[in-house]
């Protein structure tokens, strides 16, 4: 590391579980976000702060107004830019010295699997099933650890899934896909703005936990915050022998 870079990170530098060993896997690791809205938005903006060498960032959506009632990596200037290319601008001001891919395209297929294959951490800060569910089973197949975030009204949550545990459940396990569940989003349905910076910030603190190798995730374990009390309420997960996606067939 050099000088700027080891003044920039001293904060993290000066804590005995990062140090400059920790400090160095961070700006050597690819966490690729998908989802650029509200839970993306706090996401991006800690790991681009902590110096996370390339951030890959996919949504295929534009910066509308209501937007910005939550989603902090947009202004009012940017209304009606793809958010990836808003979110390139923001995280680019903040560090100029990390790689930023912006995709402006949905992911799914072969062009997901690729790219979860190159990441070493997955944020889902998406709000639709389908979508969980693919990132879910590219990081099974490859064994890259995903935090997942959600958050409506007044509740989020936030667990992580990680293959490369034989324990740890997969998102799969907690909702299996063959479950009929009706998408809920936050343009029928509202949510609490704070409550997305809440359980987007978590998610960027699980994944530098991640990339550097310390603490212990949320893996296993399904963390559910009631923003009207901030009350949270802890379920253990276990890997089911039968999901469709990590069991034993």
């Amino acid at each position: 590391m050099n000088d700027h870079q080891l003044l920039r990170y001293s904060r993290h530098i000066l804590l005995d579980d990062i140090d400059i060993d920790g400090q160095q896997k961070i700006t050597a690791a690819h966490a690729l976000i998908i989802g650029a809205g509200g839970l993306g938005s706090p996401a991006a903006l800690y790991l681009a702060s902590a110096g996370t060498g390339t951030i890959t960032l996919a949504d295929q959506d534009t910066v509308d107004l209501t937007n910005l009632q939550r989603q902090i990596l947009h202004t009012t200037e940017r209304v009606g830019q793809p958010k990836v290319a808003s979110a390139r601008q923001a995280l680019t001001a903040i560090n100029p010295g990390i790689d930023i891919i912006a995709l402006d395209e949905r992911l799914d297929g072969a062009r997901l699997d690729a790219l979860v294959r190159s990441a070493t951490v997955v944020l889902d800060c998406t709000d639709n099933f389908a979508t969980r569910h693919a990132i879910n089973r590219a990081c099974v197949t490859h064994k890259v650890p995903l935090v997942s975030g959600a958050a409506i009204r007044f509740d989020g949550q936030i667990s992580v899934f990680d293959a490369r545990d034989p324990v740890s459940p997969c998102y799969a396990c907690l909702f299996p896909p063959q479950q009929s569940v009706d998408d809920i989003n936050c343009a029928t349905m509202g949510v609490f703005a704070p409550l997305v910076g809440i359980i987007g910030s978590m998610q960027a603190a699980e994944a530098l936990k991640l990339i550097v190798g310390i603490g212990t995730s949320l893996a296993g374990r399904l963390q559910m915050l009631d923003a009207r009390t901030m009350e949270w309420t802890t379920i253990t997960l276990r890997r089911d022998a039968a999901c469709s996606v990590c069991g034993h067939h």
